[in-house]
């Protein structure tokens, strides 16, 4: 598997060098719509419509504020398109998306580096949320937007039927979730409920995604820093085998097993079992609140802490930055943007209103998203982000090694029989790879 994996990451460098000379050239030439006016901003989001709708609001209150028109985009296959584009010397403006993608676009030439002093509110931002975009070369090639962090959904009214309360360790947590697929926690009669919804499949790093918050929180790392401005892979630690060991024979695995049974090939879009009312528990992101609300209902769940593991609770931490393609001519107005959309006015806008928030916890520090949004569940995941949190590392190209680390584990927890060390071992090995491919490995 690891050279296989290998093969396909060199093949991916090779595509990043091409458009890395492509890209250099990019400018203030292009002829897109945005480009014509240098009062136009062509801006892109990865937004579905309702999203896109919260965007909509929010640029025009910045048009009305400033004069600058801003030409918006909103894209559902982002990173297709804006290959695309790139290949043309063509970039957007201004781009909003994952802050896990910054080492991708940096690596690949597609980003202005951005000096935080330049925009107006900066110092509104904290020294923790600003550390999540500098790139290897200790330069910043983004600016904060919005960030999250995951926290248990869990159902309230299944808790109090079985005389249970929400669990604050994995074992409680192991035991709510028996209790959810065994005790018949909806009164129905049947064996049709489930402990917890997991989107267990390898497709775009779910599972990795998923479950870093168990590795982080049984004290496993997947990569850290050298302290010689490189990486290392630790999937092979003592803490890795462990978590992992506990997460196969606790929840996938066994006579004991709680989780939904489509849980290996599920993704999110999928894994809706919370939603539809059979399961109990979901470690997910806040902006599902909404959703649950209308179903199963504001009155059955609530939104807790994510239970202590042996090394306690760390969760995964994630969100989008604003990023300036790599073009020139219009850098006042782009920091003329960028200082709205982090302002309490532009941040509140984001927040709020009928459709799908784009701001979950705000980078304004002078916010709080449950005073905001008039919702002390919200607190909860604030909490979180500030004080129980770590994000994936932004600076390297996190992607291939997100998606290495899926692979393994979704095979891992497919074959129950599997030597959990033996295949952390490879993929520790397949992440070395990775990294000697981005240089950042010796």
């Amino acid at each position: 598997m690891g050279v296989r994996q290998r093969s396909r990451r060199l093949t991916a460098m090779l595509t990043v060098a091409g458009l890395t000379f492509g890209t250099a050239a990019c400018g203030s030439g292009s002829d897109s719509a945005g480009s014509s006016d240098p009062n136009t901003l062509e801006v892109w989001t990865r937004s579905n419509p309702d999203p896109a709708a919260t965007y909509e609001r929010v640029f025009a209150a910045f048009t009305e504020k400033t004069g600058i028109k801003i030409d918006y985009q909103p894209v559902i296959n982002f990173d297709q398109q804006l290959q695309s584009r790139a290949s043309t010397k063509d970039l957007p403006d201004v781009m909003i998306n994952d802050t896990a993608l910054m080492g991708s676009y940096q690596g690949q030439g597609l980003l202005k580096p951005i000096d935080p002093d330049s925009i107006a509110g900066h110092d509104q931002i904290t020294d923790k949320t600003w550390s999540s975009t500098v790139g290897l070369d200790g330069r910043h090639y983004g600016i904060p937007y919005s960030r999250q962090a995951q926290a248990l959904m869990i159902r309230k009214d299944w808790l109090t039927k079985l005389g249970l309360k929400a669990p604050t360790t994995w074992q409680e947590m192991l035991g709510v979730a028996k209790a959810f697929a065994t005790r018949d926690p909806d009164g129905n009669g049947k064996d049709d409920t489930y402990g917890m919804v997991v989107p267990g499949s390898a497709q775009n790093g779910y599972v990795a995604w998923w479950g870093s918050s168990f590795l982080w929180s049984g004290g496993a790392q997947i990569i850290e820093p050298d302290g010689d401005g490189g990486y290392r892979p630790t999937m092979d630690s003592a803490a890795a085998v462990r978590t992992v060991t506990w997460m196969k024979d606790n929840l996938f695995c066994g006579d004991n097993a709680v989780i939904q049974p489509s849980a290996i090939t599920a993704i999110t879009g999928t894994a809706t079992n919370f939603q539809d009312g059979n399961a109990g528990m979901y470690l997910t992101g806040p902006y599902n609140i909404a959703t649950y609300d209308a179903t199963p209902g504001k009155d059955k769940y609530e939104v807790v802490p994510f239970p202590a593991g042996a090394a306690g609770s760390t969760v995964l931490a994630d969100g989008e930055n604003i990023y300036f393609g790599a073009r020139t001519g219009k850098t006042k107005q782009e920091q003329a943007l960028a200082a709205f959309l982090i302002s309490p006015e532009g941040q509140k806008i984001a927040m709020t209103g009928e459709n799908q928030p784009v701001v979950r916890i705000p980078v304004n520090s002078t916010l709080d998203a449950a005073q905001v949004r008039d919702d002390p569940r919200w607190s909860v995941v604030q909490k979180a982000y500030e004080d129980a949190s770590q994000q994936f590392p932004n600076a390297p190209d996190f992607a291939p090694i997100k998606q290495d680390t899926a692979d393994a584990l979704n095979a891992i927890f497919t074959y129950c029989g599997s030597d959990v060390r033996a295949g952390l071992k490879e993929l520790n090995d397949t992440l070395a790879g990775d990294l000697k491919d981005q240089d950042l490995y010796s």
